[in-house]
């Protein structure tokens, strides 16, 4: 069972001095960087840094640094860790927040492919690049690993990308559920965990059992929705197999390694379902009480 306790909830950021229409009108005066498989073309890659499957709490990522630092805080520790994590925020549903619960966005004016951040200078105060430094530690919960990525700005520093689309924070969104930053000069929006525009939420399907998909050796289960471990009491839990396994909890959201059956009662009983992918709203799954036991094989 993972440690649990309360995380802060709000975040303070430095305020841009350049007003929003102007840094929805334009990319900065710098020259875009470039995304590529070769790092001495200017480029990120994915090798320059750890992607590691789940939250920062369920990794045991240092709470004082990473997204949670204070922006006083020196680039190094406020660089070591990046959360990314599928949740809802506002209006906006699914879309992509960081370790801090804040809303994430992608900018028109970038490119996807190949990957280019074109927000630098005045318009970077006001939407701050989400950067890592070289070495350091991508988290993610609800989006595929290979959708994730890095690319070097005109600064030198590694810039986190979804599905090639750099990713930034607005310094007007100071708390969780804040989406102040989404349309702003018909050029900035929410990412969503596969890279697109963010927008209100749609139906929900199961999502299909990839049929070439290994057995799951273990999976970490969340008590919070969008596989929140931190807010109020929820909690997170690593389940190993193999056979059957009995979670405690009421379980709303999960993470597999692999081809996963879920059971809506203990002991591997009642309406049961095959994942093999995150699942960030069981209830949306046709769990609405969540789930009680698992079978790993």
């Amino acid at each position: 069972m993972l440690r649990k306790h309360a995380w802060p909830l709000a975040v303070l950021f430095a305020v841009g001095a350049i007003a929003l229409s102007a840094c929805g009108s334009t990319g900065g005066t710098a020259q875009p960087a470039t995304q590529s498989s070769s790092p001495d073309s200017g480029s990120g890659t994915t090798s320059d840094v750890q992607t590691l499957s789940g939250t920062a709490r369920s990794n045991k990522a240092d709470e004082k640094a990473g997204d949670m630092a204070p922006v006083s805080a020196p680039a190094e520790t406020r660089e070591k860790w990046v959360s990314l994590r599928a949740a809802s925020a506002g209006d906006l549903d699914p879309v992509v927040i960081n370790g801090a619960g804040l809303t994430l966005y992608r900018f028109d004016k970038d490119s996807a492919n190949p990957s280019k951040a074109t927000c630098n200078g005045d318009c970077a105060v006001t939407w701050p690049p989400v950067t890592v430094m070289p070495g350091g530690k991508i988290f993610f919960a609800g989006i595929k690993k290979q959708d994730i990525g890095v690319v070097k700005r005109d600064d030198g520093k590694l810039q986190v990308t979804i599905k090639g689309w750099p990713v930034y924070r607005f310094t007007k969104d100071t708390k969780p559920g804040d989406t102040l930053g989404q349309g702003v000069g018909g050029t900035w929006f929410g990412v969503t965990p596969d890279g697109q525009k963010a927008g209100p939420a749609k139906p929900v399907t199961p999502p299909p059992a990839a049929p070439d998909a290994k057995p799951a050796t273990s999976a970490t289960v969340f008590t919070g929705k969008n596989f929140d471990d931190f807010s109020g009491d929820n909690f997170a839990s690593g389940i190993t197999g193999p056979g059957c396994k009995d979670v405690r909890g009421e379980i709303k959201s999960i993470q597999p390694s692999g081809s996963l059956k879920i059971w809506s009662d203990a002991g591997c009983k009642g309406k049961s379902l095959v994942i093999t992918e995150d699942v960030p709203d069981l209830a949306a799954i046709g769990f609405p009480a969540g789930i009680r036991s698992l079978f790993f094989g």
